[in-house]
């Protein structure tokens, strides 16, 4: 049976939610606030969160990146009455896997649920496919088993979709792909019209990586298609 973990302040829905997906099958523990969220989602084993944005205590974006910074990759819905897109972009970016703008239908949240949970089972499997083989180029090694990324020998913090990004690109050295082909290769996601993510994680992985982001040598735009990983030497 699969196990979920509801934080949630407001009782009405969180009990409303808890009722629903019992129903559904599966075993459900809810928490109040965000403080609490974070202890039981880091010392127990879920298969999915379903975390609200707006918490007393430690809001969800802190639930979130706290739960990243503590190597707890348990796959994670974002709740909100928040829907500007700099807001969906804000919580994906620090480790959401998907999002969703109350008020919804439970057919659609069950629906995400499962399709989130195909997704993070999809990885895992990807990665415990992955060779042992560190990729080097340059002043840049990426260890895909290790989740590691040096560059100048110094071991430098990524997101767990800056990562993923970063090794897509450097796996498929030389290859171009457009926004909506790393959406879908790495969040495995169609996020209509959203593909300013792609963007904003691009920035982030030529702060971390190049040595003068105005002329980057790794990750290279394509006018008017897309990007492209280039080793360099």
């Amino acid at each position: 049976m699969k196990k979920l973990l509801i934080v949630e302040d407001e009782e009405s829905i969180a009990k409303l939610l808890k009722y629903n997906l019992e129903k559904e099958g599966y075993d459900v523990s809810v928490s109040y606030d965000g403080e609490d969220g974070y202890d039981m989602a880091s010392s127990n084993q879920f298969d999915l969160i379903l975390l609200d944005w707006m918490l007393p205590k430690m809001d969800g974006i802190e639930v979130t990146k706290r739960l990243k910074q503590a190597k707890v990759d348990t796959p994670i819905i974002m709740l909100t009455a928040k829907d500007g897109e700099i807001d969906k972009i804000l919580g994906l970016e620090m480790g959401a896997d998907d999002y969703m703008t109350k008020p919804f239908s439970l057919r659609e949240l069950i629906a995400r649920i499962r399709s989130v949970m195909r997704r993070y089972q999809h990885s895992q499997e990807m990665s415990s496919k992955r060779s042992d083989e560190i990729l080097k180029f340059g002043h840049l090694e990426i260890n895909p088993k290790q989740f590691e990324v040096k560059v100048s020998g110094e071991v430098v913090s990524f997101t767990p979709k800056e990562f993923e990004l970063l090794l897509y690109l450097a796996e498929n050295e030389g290859h171009v792909f457009t926004r909506e082909q790393l959406l879908n290769a790495v969040w495995n996601y169609d996020f209509a019209g959203e593909t300013r993510i792609v963007d904003v994680h691009i920035s982030h992985l030529r702060e971390k990586i190049e040595m003068n982001t105005k002329q980057p040598q790794h990750i290279v735009t394509v006018r008017g298609f897309g990007y492209k990983f280039e080793g360099g030497q």
